[in-house]
């Protein structure tokens, strides 16, 4: 497996990816995979981590910075605009189908947290997408309104949106917006506003763990009244009859939303479970991420394979 950098635009923002190809001969055109990260990730973390080890199994994938996130251009920094990450999908299918060595009919997307949901909404409305697989699938526009449990105090999303409107009003007016951090100082804190699902988090973004410097752990205001409006699910109808896999851990709190999620597909479609896993287990411990990979594998294998073979 090899990786090269690359670069291609999404709504004329430059976006920065690393493109993983296969070493092992193969076919003249590769089956080829669009790999999200999480939100505030970035390539080099676990998105970097699916893609190449689907690399490593025949399939060319490529793994890329949001718009206003990592390498990839955008302002303001940190901008988490959904109708963005839809099209930064949709973006990297074309740059896929300009390259001689991929199949342009066996082109699959697979999106982790955050890019879950968004790689639902883009599979609802690219048909050039065949099959779309998530790891932990997360709707942040769920996860910041009712929490990462569905059980979060509606007064809490008030207070972040009346941050929001501060926010525009300061900039408006020539004034430093500020940025909304996601991250708290130390584990303790962590544990203290969003519990184990919260330590598990900071362990991951914030330590030696999978800490990475361009991973900024904070989002500009105006991500959370675009978030607030925007519902990644409204298109999981469109998909069908294309395949939709959920690979969720057995004690992820996100869970809810992958069932929520499944409920609205039209097509063949499964969650699968991976035993004694957490949503962020997923991201990184090998114990949890091979047989997610096996998963993925055998799946996109199959509902990726040749028309005519």
């Amino acid at each position: 497996m090899s990786r090269s950098d690359i670069r291609f635009h999404s709504a004329g923002i430059e976006i920065a990816a690393h493109l993983y190809t296969p070493d092992t001969p193969g076919p003249v055109r590769y089956p080829a995979l669009v790999v999200g990260h999480p939100g505030t990730g970035v390539k080099e973390q676990t998105s970097g981590t699916y893609a190449s080890r689907m690399a490593e199994r025949g399939f060319i994938t490529l793994a890329f910075d949001a718009a206003h996130q990592g390498e990839s251009g955008g302002h303001p920094r940190g901008l988490e605009d959904p109708a963005q990450r839809v099209e930064d999908f949709k973006a990297a299918v074309s740059y896929l189908l300009t390259r001689e060595d991929v199949d342009a009919g066996r082109i699959g997307l697979l999106g982790i947290c955050a890019s879950g949901g968004y790689s639902l909404a883009a599979a609802g409305g690219d048909s050039r997408v065949r099959a779309v697989a998530t790891v932990s699938t997360a709707d942040p526009s769920r996860q910041f309104r009712l929490g990462a449990d569905g059980g979060q105090d509606p007064a809490v999303f008030r207070t972040l949106l009346d941050a929001a409107a501060r926010a525009r009003t300061a900039a408006a007016r020539g004034e430093d917006p500020g940025v909304m951090t996601m991250f708290p100082q130390t584990a303790e804190q962590a544990r203290t506003l969003g519990g184990q699902h919260g330590v598990e988090g900071f362990e991951y973004y914030c330590t030696s763990r999978a800490e990475h410097e361009r991973s900024a752990k904070f989002l500009a205001w105006e991500s959370i009244d675009r978030l607030a409006g925007y519902d990644p699910f409204f298109a999981i109808p469109l998909i069908g009859p294309r395949p939709v896999l959920q690979v969720i851990g057995e004690r992820a709190v996100t869970a809810w939303m992958a069932v929520e999620a499944h409920q609205r597909g039209t097509g063949p479609k499964e969650i699968h479970w991976i035993k004694g896993a957490s949503h962020v287990d997923l991201y990184d411990k090998p114990e949890y991420i091979d047989p997610a990979i096996e998963k993925l594998t055998t799946y996109f294998t199959h509902h990726l394979a040749s028309v005519t073979g």
